[in-house]
């Protein structure tokens, strides 16, 4: 894909649903009871490879186009499937589906894609076991043989800050005798919390002891609704960080998601002097949606150290953050991100590697990088197949000095199928 210099971006522009969201809505939409209809659903690869699973397990599903039908089968109405459940290259699905298959009174064996199968299960596999769930594999990785077992009420604590962790315990603990509690002492996304309240979960949020302390029932049933999938800040975040990066801009994205675990990019841009301003709040299915409106240029830039409770809100902007770094007055410095060296591919060094390929000057650490500011330089640039890094390299190409050359530029299936259209769409 070859990406050349832009002058702006203007116009409207409606984004695909929530990613997310997406998945969390096939798989609890499919143990409600009755039919839901799920509305913006992400027909994204990772998506689609949570629905499949799903059916593959007995639930009646029907897409059209970004509709899904959903016939839930009930809390214990999942069927053992005859063939093992491919869940492609989504790290979502193997981790939520594990809790979500400890409890049943059947066995599963989990595969996905070669890049999938390097990433770790165990931080999902231990905190299982607390709870008297029984899982094989080897080395911590896929295949995962899930052994459909009772399960025991407890309270875990989470290791690292992942919202796939909690969400995997949270819908184990709908299987478990009494009342599960999941401690996460600094909070995630929370749209697994917030859809169990809009489909009757008993669940309670506790602060305590300076760390959140999630509870479900193991009594709880969750009742069929249907499902209005907000537009995903995360693929918004792309173009937003693309629209202050180019004079002139002048970009509306209606209807995106604004869940406070979520809306940390818009902070870093208004810190840094960028005009984004939130039109038409409003609340559908229990999250908060809004239109952004976007101007281009960058102002006087308040802060350059993103670190410590904040990284977790923005893990999935930090590439395109790293890009944005290098048109920032002062560039920028992330730390305590080292969950990105176990992402789609090693983030860290993907973006390290792909900046100094356009001539920028960057430090690489552990647990992230500093990028310092100037114009990039066209070149040849490598996504290692992870759609976060494609398409932060792509944006980057929109003000850099000569053509952008990404390849591998069909990752973006697996978040934001159209995007280079959707891009093309807006450029002036």
């Amino acid at each position: 894909m070859k990406i050349n210099p832009a002058n702006s971006l203007r116009g409207t522009l409606v984004l695909p649903g929530d990613k997310s969201i997406s998945h969390r809505a096939a798989m609890l939409a499919s143990i409600a009871d009755g039919p839901s209809r799920i509305t913006n659903f992400l027909t994204a690869e990772d998506c689609l490879s949570t629905l499949a699973c799903m059916q593959q397990l007995g639930v009646k599903a029907a897409r059209m186009g970004t509709t899904v039908e959903i016939n839930g089968a009930g809390k214990y109405g999942l069927r053992a499937s005859g063939e093992p459940l491919d869940c492609g290259n989504s790290g979502t699905t193997a981790r939520l589906i594990s809790g979500l298959l400890a409890g049943q009174r059947f066995d599963t064996t989990l595969i996905g894609d070669e890049s999938l199968s390097k990433r770790p299960m165990n931080r999902v596999i231990r905190p299982l076991k607390a709870l008297g769930a029984e899982i094989e594999a080897t080395d911590g990785k896929l295949p995962v043989k899930v052994l459909g077992r009772p399960l025991n009420a407890s309270e875990v604590s989470l290791e690292v800050a992942s919202a796939q962790v909690k969400s995997c315990l949270l819908l184990a603990g709908l299987y478990a005798g009494g009342k599960t509690t999941v401690v996460e002492p600094v909070q995630t996304r929370d749209h697994t919390e917030r859809m169990f309240d809009w489909l009757g979960a008993d669940i309670s949020i506790e602060i305590r002891d300076n760390a959140r302390h999630i509870t479900v029932s193991g009594e709880s049933e969750l009742t069929a609704r249907d499902i209005s999938v907000p537009a995903d800040i995360s693929s918004a975040a792309f173009l937003l960080v693309a629209a202050a990066c180019l004079e002139g801009s002048d970009l509306r994205l209606p209807n995106v998601g604004l869940n406070p675990t979520r809306i940390g990019i818009l902070e870093v841009l208004k810190r840094c002097g960028v005009k984004v301003k939130v039109e038409n709040e409003r609340e559908a299915s229990g999250e908060p949606i809004g239109d952004l409106v976007i101007e281009g240029g960058i102002g006087r830039q308040e802060l350059t150290l993103l670190s410590g409770p904040l990284i977790p809100n923005i893990i999935d902007e930090i590439p395109i953050l790293a890009v944005f770094g290098t048109q920032l007055p002062h560039g920028i410095e992330i730390r305590n991100a080292e969950e990105l060296r176990v992402k789609e591919t090693d983030r860290i060094a993907a973006i390290v590697r792909n900046l100094r390929e356009m001539s920028i000057s960057v430090d690489e650490f552990d647990d992230g990088f500093r990028v310092y500011p100037g114009r990039p330089k066209g070149a040849e640039i490598e996504s290692f197949g992870d759609h976060r890094i494609a398409m932060a390299f792509a944006v980057a190409g929109l003000f850099s000095e000569g053509e952008t050359t990404i390849n591998g530029h069909e990752a973006c299936e697996i978040s934001f199928p159209a995007f280079f259209d959707a891009l093309d769409s807006i450029v002036s």
